[in-house]
């Protein structure tokens, strides 16, 4: 009768990463099951632990958006490279705090570059997070269709930035010394047993120190078993459109993009 069991709940495999259907031996998993469960654990402390490689990053993220024209292009590279307060790894995961702030000479001198340039609307940033693993792997090409989308949107865009030992408030910091409009931040999201490489993005309305989660919209789960790139970056251009034009973020800034077609998100921003 297991047998009959587990055979039912096979098929359901094909659509889901979840641990299901893992059937038994005895009174406990079986032999690959528990391999596959320590793997997989392994898989997400690696992500946790690792660290980004800035350099390289900024590498790729200058490569994949040189084909970006148009006026924009001189002010998001080269990437400024930053850290948060937090001086290794192991301090950032003892302390969460440090890794929402920038320390604050970098503050400073991110103020003073946006004082001399154009105002900005929209502040990227991509930080490392509690995944490295996600960001090397879908931060440049997600970051690449997010420019296109903004620049077509006639936004004004700052510098890109790119963060280590980064906790999404640091985007907080970063977008009131650059006096932006808005911030959004792709960042490594906590990993789990199925989901080592899960990208999340954040968007923010008048960033500034001391802004709660509530003061945000988050786009969770960007990866190839997850939310799309491009599903990602039309979540992400309708709800900046709308806390643009409405002056704010967070919890009442609805997504109703599902409701619109998807002609809607071409429209230009009207300033």
């Amino acid at each position: 009768m297991g047998n009959s069991t587990i055979d039912s709940w096979q098929p359901l495999r094909g659509y889901t990463s979840a641990r299901i259907a893992l059937g038994r031996s005895g009174v406990a998993t079986s032999t690959a099951v528990n391999l596959q469960f320590q793997l997989d654990h392994a898989r997400a402390r690696d992500a946790v632990h690792q660290g980004l490689n800035v350099d390289a990053l900024a590498a790729v993220c200058t490569a994949t958006l040189a084909d970006i024209g148009g006026n924009h292009r001189q002010h998001l590279l080269p990437a400024i490279q930053l850290s948060s307060q937090a001086r290794d790894r192991h301090h950032y995961l003892q302390r969460p705090d440090l890794g929402r702030q920038l320390p604050e000479l970098q503050w400073q001198a991110l103020a003073e570059h946006a004082a001399s340039q154009a105002p900005i609307d929209v502040a990227l940033i991509v930080g490392d997070g509690l995944s490295s693993a996600a960001v090397s792997a879908h931060a440049a090409p997600v970051l690449a269709m997010l420019i296109a989308g903004l620049v077509e949107l006639g936004l004004q865009l700052g510098p890109l930035c790119i963060a280590s030992q980064a906790r999404v408030a640091l985007a907080d910091d970063i977008g009131e010394a650059l006096g932006a409009s808005l911030s959004v931040i792709l960042i490594g999201e906590r990993p789990g047993l199925s989901s080592p490489d899960s990208l999340g993005m954040y968007i923010t309305y008048r960033p500034k120190r001391g802004c709660s989660d509530a003061e945000r919209n988050c786009i969770s789960n960007i990866r190839d078993a997850g939310v799309s790139y491009q599903q990602a970056v039309d979540t992400a251009l309708y709800l900046i459109r709308g806390a643009l034009l409405k002056g704010f973020s967070g919890t009442r800034l609805k997504d109703d993009s599902a409701t619109l077609t998807a002609s809607c998100l071409g429209v230009p921003f009207l300033k």
